[in-house]
Order: C-alpha cells, then sequence, then structure tokens
C-alpha cells in the first residue's frame, strides 16, 4: 500500500522539525498511541491500539529515522506485530520547506501488512490511513498552535 500526502503546517520549519522529533508529543497526535519512547538516537519504542471495519488490534514495534537531513527532512522506518492481527511493516519519507511563516510538509509512505489485517480489504485499509494521517497532522497543527517558538522556552 502506497500513499502520500502534502500537509500545510502553522508553524516555522524549526518547530515544525523540533516537534517531529518530540516522542511525547508525536505520542499526543499520533491517534490510538499508548506509547512512544525514544529508545536510542534515532531508535523509538511504539504501542499503537485502532480498529479497521470489524478488526480491533494493538501492535508493538520499533521505529528508526534514517537518512536524516537536519530541520528539513528524513525517512521513518517501522515494523510492528499485533499478535493473531497480523504485521506491519513500512516506511516514510518527510520533507520540510519553508511556506512564508508556515511549514509544508510532503510526506511519501510505503507499507505492507499481513495476517488478519490483510484480510479487511485494501479499499478500507487505504481509507483508514488517510483518515489517520489527516488526524495526525490536525492534531500537529492545533499543538504547534498553542505552543512558544523554539526561541523562546
Amino acid at each position: 500500500m502506497d500513499f502520500d500526502g502534502e500537509h500545510r503546517i502553522e508553524a516555522p520549519r524549526a518547530r515544525v522539525w523540533q516537534a517531529l522529533n518530540d516522542p511525547a508529543l508525536l505520542a499526543a497526535c499520533i491517534p490510538g498511541c499508548e506509547k512512544l519512547d525514544a529508545t536510542g538516537p534515532g531508535l523509538y519504542a511504539a504501542t499503537v491500539a485502532f480498529k479497521v471495519g470489524a478488526l480491533a488490534a494493538r501492535f508493538s514495534g520499533l521505529l528508526t529515522l534514517a537518512d536524516v537531513v537536519e530541520a528539513r527532512s528524513y525517512t521513518l522506518k517501522g515494523q510492528g506485530q499485533g499478535g493473531i492481527a497480523g504485521f506491519v511493516s513500512g516506511s516514510a519519507h518527510v520533507l520540510l520547506d519553508d511556506d512564508g511563516t508556515a511549514t509544508l510538509l510532503r510526506w511519501k509512505a510505503a507499507g505492507e501488512i499481513g495476517g488478519r489485517l490483510a484480510s479487511v480489504g485494501g479499499r478500507l485499509l487505504h481509507g483508514f490511513a488517510v483518515k489517520t494521517a489527516n488526524e495526525f497532522f490536525l492534531r500537529l497543527n492545533t499543538k504547534l498552535g498553542s505552543q512558544p517558538d523554539c526561541g523562546s522556552e
């Protein structure tokens, strides 16, 4: 499953970059995220619960950052296990550009699923993924709108 998107974040690029590297803020923005802990530089342990159609699952896994260009881009790679629900793995390339006083965030993701989750159907999964991504960016915009500038902490 491949998909991409573009979102305008109402904050300067430095602040968006900082947010995208803050596990506590990300956990608050990711729908269903129960845990997101930094375990080392560019390494995270995550637990996310969600429901797609009739299937409810909790996935635990690892995320790593690769190809990091400070304050500009990175590739997020992840894999997770959901017991009998199956597995997920994938990557997302994230690119930040200045857009006036805001930031244009472009992303392109690819993922694989297996087990019962795969039986839900590609169309339903794609719709769920798009809805989840939109909810994440809505939450991120809301959180950044209520935070002070990086330089004023």
